[in-house]
């Protein structure tokens, strides 16, 4: 049976109580905590850096003292230098744009140097390509269901087809190496696509406003559930 993740998106969040959202929606049921980064060069916005990551991370923990990962999305241009800043902030997933690297290869490994977990991140328009090349070193493929640069965008139905032919090459490779690689989906998730998105294929769901606009967080994430478990 898959293990579904939900991953709420602190962009979304109120940034002006940020531990205590952290710590709300954790509370409320989220799996993973999702950081996205946007340096208004790569994307046309700006958003947040290591320092603001370092500062959360000690909220990223159940009531029981658990850890919860902390999922950083760089939406940068290079990638290098913040991919290793954000691993020594606590990232514990750092994923990024093929495009936005020279040396797609030599990213990974360094965010797995780092001690991290390596995400590679496809927007809309983006060929799947690489990852018949770097399979071995990717440990996150996240699947852009909006254009990325800002919160509060709608579902791009498209991201169904691309998640059912990622989760075809993540099955592939499965199957002779023995290692799980997460298929993540980020962009207009709601409670009412969240299990068309699962059937498609992916185990982990990036969700802003969908969950940090309601007054109820675990009303919300709990209707989430609900529908994944129609597919599960």
């Amino acid at each position: 049976m898959t293990t579904y993740r939900i991953a709420p998106s602190i962009l979304s969040a109120d940034f002006a109580r940020l531990g205590d959202e952290v710590r709300s929606v954790i509370d409320a049921g989220a799996d993973f905590i999702h950081f996205d980064v946007m340096d208004n060069h790569y994307v046309p916005n700006l958003t947040v850096g290591p320092l603001v990551a370092q500062a959360i991370k000690p909220y990223c923990k159940r009531a029981d003292g658990s850890p919860v990962p902390l999922d950083v999305h760089l939406m940068v241009e290079p990638v290098d230098a913040l991919a290793q800043m954000f691993a020594k902030a606590g990232a514990d997933i750092v994923s990024f744009h093929p495009e936005a690297s020279r040396h797609v290869d030599r990213t990974l490994q360094l965010i797995r140097d780092s001690g991290c977990r390596a995400g590679l991140v496809f927007n809309p328009a983006t060929s799947l390509d690489v990852l018949d090349h770097v399979m071995d070193k990717v440990d996150l493929v996240l699947i852009m269901s909006v254009n990325p640069g800002f919160g509060g965008q709608s579902f791009i139905p498209e991201a169904l087809r691309k998640t059912a032919m990622a989760r075809q090459r993540l099955d592939a490779y499965r199957a002779h190496s023995g290692r799980e690689v997460l298929l993540e989906v980020d962009g207009g998730i709601k409670a009412d696509n969240i299990a068309a998105v699962a059937a498609a294929g992916a185990d982990t769901f990036v969700a802003g406003s969908a969950i940090f606009g309601q007054k109820d967080y675990r009303a919300v994430i709990d209707a989430m559930r609900g529908e994944l478990a129609r597919v599960a």
